[in-house]
């Protein structure tokens, strides 16, 4: 099943996909779905709410505050020989913020403070339960479903200290959505899609699920082994070559600039660059 996170009259809410376009379900979040073990593959069968059209400006990150949002960097080799890091043996993990987060069609804003905001189309892994512990031959038993992600880094700030996660969490940098597919419907471990980022309508990103280094039930089976995973956990993938910031001169995105980042089987994520006012 598909699900959609969106303004409806002015109310946040969450629809399905079908046949016949897009059925209202209710204000219940994915977030309060997946804690009470709502199972989502099922979830949405014979739904019968109000049948309505999205408009292109009333979509909303697929959710508003996940339990925790972990990413993993330099998860495809050519995208690690374009950064200044070698090929690490054990993931690179940093934490995203909710205030972050944005939404199919609104705006990625390059902050007052830098000209270097990037972009990083990924896939996101999202949690239905959780644990410590987790075996890798049954990690994806945990997964509820995928989506789209454009993983924006303010690059200066990213590479300001040691440690990324400043330059990860600006506001309004991280779009996240706009459909979530259940993982019934995917390749398990959302393996073998095609994963493309166009900035202007040009390709700069394209490359397979298969290239990541650490697939996704192993992330997930190496996360338990520190932290205590929680259904609503977003865990964003990794992103392939292709980023400005591994461009010889530096391209970074500027206000008027159009990103889409788009999996097979998913759909497409679309946001506008503006200047923080």
């Amino acid at each position: 099943m598909r699900y959609v996170r969106f303004l409806n009259q002015g109310q946040p809410v969450l629809g399905v996909v079908t046949a016949e376009g897009v059925r209202v379900l209710g204000a219940e979040s994915l977030e309060s779905l997946l804690a009470r073990g709502v199972d989502l593959s099922t979830h949405a069968e014979g739904a019968n709410g109000a049948l309505v059209e999205i408009a292109e400006n009333a979509y909303l990150p697929l959710m508003q505050c996940p339990t925790k949002i972990i990413c993993v960097g330099l998860n495809y080799a050519d995208h690690t020989k374009e950064s200044p890091y070698a090929q690490p043996t054990y993931p690179t993990l940093f934490p995203r913020w909710n205030s972050s987060l944005t939404a199919h069609n609104k705006p990625l804003v390059r902050p007052r403070a830098s000209d270097t905001l990037d972009y990083e189309g990924e896939m996101a892994v999202v949690l239905k339960s959780g644990g410590r512990h987790i075996k890798k031959d049954e990690a994806l038993k945990h997964v509820a479903g995928y989506a789209l992600f454009n993983e924006g880094s303010v690059r200066d700030y990213q590479f300001i200290s040691p440690q990324w996660t400043v330059g990860k969490n600006f506001d309004d940098t991280g779009a996240f959505g706009p459909i979530l597919v259940t993982a019934d419907e995917l390749p398990a471990g959302g393996k073998g899609l095609l994963l493309e980022t166009r900035v202007n309508g040009k390709v700069v990103q394209s490359a397979n699920t298969n290239d990541m280094l650490f697939d996704v039930a192993t992330i997930i089976s190496t996360l338990s082994e520190a932290v205590t995973l929680e259904a609503g956990d977003v865990i964003v993938s990794g992103t392939p070559a292709g980023v400005g910031f591994g461009m010889n001169p530096k391209v970074y995105l500027k206000a008027g600039d159009v990103v889409e980042v788009s999996i097979e089987g998913i759909g497409k994520l679309v946001n506008p660059v503006v200047d923080e006012a």
